[in-house]
């Protein structure tokens, strides 16, 4: 069976990634080849890429719990992982329920959550006015997404209400950003990667106001990682939830949940 030019084209894109150390080289390969109009677009895309520019920047979407999920440059790209935090967070929602996605980024886990469990009331909030711009793209016109530092950032009328708050806050302790990859070292805000010295210094700031924001009954739910979950735990403890560990070994992935007392 004879070469196309086409099959020449992709197997040379595969081996020019595949040298560059990507991981999924056929995968990506193929989406760079879909996404370019011309060669010289095609070369420019792979060039990005080769550089360490992550892919779903480059495409301008990445793939989120079956959403298309806008990226745009200089946000925090949603990882395959955060599936584990969506699916305990639809759990515990209900039509009806006030969810927040708080330290939002794109707004993919609340996008996601509502396009699980429709008729949620759903409100998004990030520090970074970039990132609030690509969260009002994704969660539609029915969501509302707020910019500010925490709950500073959420409308009073919120407080109280929230029946399930989703947080995906950065959890890499600040030496060891250096050893992250290139592609989220390099091109992906400080801010939504630095948890601080051991990792937890925003959860501590999530839990130290969680009670206030949540309804009798209502859920904190923080992604972090299996050594941290004990400090996160303790956090939430000491401000009056009851925690508990959620591991997922297949996603690689551990959620702290913390609910508040019912009244």
């Amino acid at each position: 069976m004879s070469i196309t030019p086409a099959d020449e084209v992709l197997l040379r894109t595969v081996a020019t990634l595949r040298g560059a150390g990507c991981v999924f080289a056929e995968e990506e390969a193929q989406l760079l080849l879909e996404a370019a109009a011309t060669p010289a677009e095609l070369d420019a895309l792979v060039h990005r890429r080769v550089v360490g520019e992550p892919l779903e920047v480059i495409l301008g979407w990445a793939e989120f719990c079956g959403l298309r999920i806008r990226v745009d440059a200089g946000v925090f790209v949603p990882r395959q992982r955060t599936r584990f935090l969506v699916d305990l967070a639809a759990e515990l929602a209900r039509p009806g329920a006030v969810v927040v996605d708080l330290c939002c980024g794109t707004g993919a886990i609340g996008a996601a959550v509502a396009a699980r469990v429709p008729g949620i009331e759903l409100a998004c909030a990030d520090i970074d006015p970039a990132a609030v711009r690509c969260a009002r793209l994704n969660v539609g016109p029915d969501a509302r997404v707020y910019e500010g530092d925490l709950y500073q950032a959420l409308p009073h009328a919120l407080r109280g209400r929230v029946d399930v708050l989703v947080v995906n806050a950065p959890y890499v302790p600040t030496d060891e950003i250096a050893m992250m990859p290139p592609e989220a070292r390099d091109h992906e805000p400080q801010h939504a990667l630095d948890g601080g010295a051991d990792g937890v210094g925003v959860h501590r700031r999530v839990a130290a106001g969680a009670a206030q924001w949540l309804a009798p009954g209502g859920s904190l739910l923080i992604e972090t990682s299996e050594e941290q979950a004990p400090l996160t735990a303790q956090a939430m403890a000491d401000h009056g939830l009851l925690p508990r560990v959620s591991t997922n070994d297949e996603m690689y992935c551990t959620v702290v949940v913390g609910t508040r007392a019912g009244d």
